[in-house]
């Protein structure tokens, strides 16, 4: 097992557990109890758990930065609504836009209105509500089905070659050092092959996300032309952010 897949399944542990213990994570991956050190040594030094003897913690005193692998979409929902809401604000007859996989960029889909437009995608349920609206021009790189997506190296190659406007990228969590952050990395190249390839890139997420790190960055800061987020974002995190040179709307 690659290292970085090895530091998936301990980072998802230790959100599901609050701790891990270096023999159990030896046999569960098949690995020496030195290569688990190792692992928890260079997590430790990303700020994502606290080594303690005979295994590893959750970084910090309950308030920890390091978010959970999975979340409940219906939580936020309310968010994501307003999030989505002021995303459409930015989007134009006619663009050509990409949506990332995830439940906000889904509620961007439920809220476009049927008017001539662009949208590449490889989320399946964003495909599923599209498909719906004549007007607007899908188009599926395409893939192998991982969860609600589809994944492939024809995929990544294909979205090089578009001439994208606008992308809306979702992430795990984001804070001013490491940027846009996710745990798994089975998205994370055509999340950053759509960054690449588009003009203006749009962050779209709660404000549960700030100043919080996850396993792997998809892009800087300064790869972003707006963070779109909700209200109930604290306004010393925009002071802070803002103070960095990114650019924050809130609705």
């Amino acid at each position: 097992m690659l290292s970085i897949n090895r530091h998936e399944k301990i980072v998802e542990w230790l959100g599901q557990n609050r701790s891990v213990k270096v023999s159990n994570l030896s046999k569960q991956l098949n690995v020496t109890e030195k290569t688990i050190r190792e692992d928890l040594e260079k997590l430790e030094s990303m700020g994502l758990l606290k080594r303690i003897h005979g295994g590893a913690i959750l970084a910090g005193d309950g308030n920890s930065t390091l978010l959970p692998i999975s979340s409940n979409n219906t939580r936020n929902e309310s968010w994501k609504k307003a999030i989505a809401k002021s995303a459409i604000s930015f989007i134009e007859q006619r663009d050509i836009i990409a949506l990332d996989f995830g439940s906000t960029t889904l509620e961007i889909a439920r809220m476009l209105d049927n008017i001539p437009l662009t949208v590449i995608t490889n989320d399946l349920h964003i495909i599923s509500e599209l498909v719906k609206k004549d007007n607007i021009q899908l188009v599926v790189p395409g893939g192998y089905r991982n969860r609600n997506s589809l994944i492939s190296a024809e995929a990544i190659s294909f979205m090089g070659k578009l001439n994208i406007k606008k992308v809306f990228i979702s992430a795990t969590a984001i804070d001013l050092e490491h940027g846009l952050t996710v745990f798994t990395s089975a998205q994370i190249e055509l999340k950053q092959a759509m960054i690449r390839c588009a003009d203006e890139v749009y962050a779209v997420v709660d404000h549960s996300k700030f100043d919080k790190c996850a396993l792997m960055t998809i892009a800087p800061l300064t790869d972003l032309k707006l963070i779109i987020t909700d209200s109930g974002i604290d306004s010393d995190i925009i002071r802070k952010y803002e103070d960095h040179g990114s650019h924050i709307v809130k609705e």
